[in-house]
């Protein structure tokens, strides 16, 4: 099994419900490690280059000003298939088809609204890390490793 990184979101509703806590919780019960963590707040102009993949999608104007309404945390996940374990820990984008005990089906309030935002490749994964962390917010976990 491969050790990857990925980013995950706690998106403004799992802020505003208390659920940080809960959320790590969870990945770190299984496997993976929070290597990086910040609280931030997107302006407008962040969360339209994050998110410009879905540009010409119906619900981009909308996901937009719903991640600038409140803090986010941004956090790199690191362990064995991350990417793919930290979606299977997420489960699937609408609650109502996730899958019982994933923080989304748990947590969640409507598609939009549903408390976490995970990569979705490896590719995908390094650009996001890279555009809410640079490398030295990342080396205090690697220098940690090394000791």
């Amino acid at each position: 099994m491969a050790q990857q990184r990925t980013l995950s979101l706690i998106k403004p509703d799992g802020i505003e419900k208390g659920l940080i806590g809960k959320i790590v919780a969870r990945f770190e019960e299984q496997g993976l490690k929070p290597v990086a963590m910040k609280l931030v707040r997107l302006g407008l102009p962040q969360a339209e280059a994050f998110y410009g993949v879905h540009r010409e999608r119906p619900f981009f104007k909308s996901l937009c000003q719903y991640m600038t309404s409140g803090p986010i945390l941004a956090m790199v996940l690191e362990g064995e298939n991350a990417v793919a374990k930290n979606r299977e820990i997420m489960g699937a984008t609408d609650p109502a088809k996730a899958a019982a005990g994933t923080i989304r089906k748990d947590f969640a309030t409507n598609v939009e609204q549903n408390s976490v935002h995970g990569s979705d490749s490896v590719e995908n994964a390094a650009i996001e890390i890279a555009f809410f962390f640079n490398a030295f917010e990342i080396q205090a976990y690697e220098w940690k490793k090394a000791r």
